[in-house]
């Protein structure tokens, strides 16, 4: 049995077509090892996990949109995130990971921004190597305020409580991953839910409904998420984004289909036109398609 599972290579459509403009939130590339290298210390690596491969899955769900988040494999070297965007073409956008804030100089930043990259995301899970001390964080993010992007936060494996204090007065847009990887057992009453349900009240706020597949303890058809990501809908229906998560890394059991991920967010939002805010105009809105 492999330590962690790749992703399925054959994607299926779902079983009713998203919306027009669809947007797949984030999604990670990778590459061939010799074109682009690890970090030495990188956690993971899933070369076959191409931009090709990611484009096919889009292609099989109705997928038309995207955004392309730097794995941590690769540092602040954005080499495949910049050449998947050229392949991609105008409807994706990117997202750098926060290091290279850190790592890189204003050319490269500014390099960044003319591919199509529109935030940075903060890594708060130790074991992936990346993190930034707080006064790291605050130099990055007041960058962001000067370039117009939006920090993307990266919770620990158990939530946000233990990184909150960082970002929760910041005055530029902040996209919570994965549900604030809440606690299924808890469900609402979970301490970081409720954190997250404070924090969408301040309105530059956003909560990515992703991951649910992982966050839920019960399995398949992960019914224990459902209350957990109809709540932050209720909260703030302008400012949730779903994403697939493709190519699901460090997944300790097979992943899913990915249509069957689509399809768990038709079950969070049964009504069409929260689909239609989810999928099309909070992701064309906050990552700048309507600029």
């Amino acid at each position: 049995m492999p330590e962690y599972y790749p992703f399925n290579p054959d994607p299926r459509a779902p079983v009713e077509a998203p919306p027009a403009r669809t947007c797949d939130s984030q999604f990670h590339v990778f590459g061939d090892p010799a074109v682009y290298p690890p970090r030495p210390d990188a956690p993971f690596k899933m070369p076959s996990a191409t931009i090709d491969a990611a484009l096919k899955m889009h292609r099989a769900l109705g997928i038309e949109r995207g955004v392309i988040v730097q794995a941590t494999t690769y540092g602040s070297d954005h080499s495949v995130v910049l050449d998947a965007l050229k392949k991609a073409g105008p409807d994706y956008r990117g997202c750098a990971n926060a290091i290279a804030l850190k790592e890189r100089d204003d050319g490269y930043i500014e390099e960044l921004h003319a591919a199509g990259v529109r935030g940075a995301r903060f890594t708060f899970r130790k074991e992936l190597g990346v993190g930034l001390s707080p006064q790291e964080f605050q130099r990055a993010a007041g960058r962001l305020k000067e370039l117009g992007w939006y920090v993307k936060i990266q919770p620990e494996k158990d939530g946000i409580l233990g990184s909150v204090e960082l970002y929760e007065n910041l005055d530029i847009p902040v996209l919570i991953d994965h549900l604030g990887r809440a606690d299924a057992n808890l469900g609402v009453n979970d301490p970081n839910v409720q954190k997250t349900l404070e924090l969408l009240k301040k309105g530059n706020f956003w909560v990515m409904l992703s991951l649910g597949e992982k966050i839920s303890t019960q399995g398949h058809p992960w019914n224990d998420v459902l209350p957990i990501a109809r709540a932050y809908i209720d909260a703030a229906p302008d400012r949730v984004v779903w994403a697939s998560d493709w190519p699901h890394p460090l997944s300790k059991s097979p992943p899913p289909n990915d249509a069957e991920l689509l399809e768990l967010l038709y079950r969070y939002a049964p009504d069409a036109g929260e689909r239609q805010k989810i999928l099309v105009d909070n992701p064309a809105e906050l990552f700048g398609y309507n600029d």
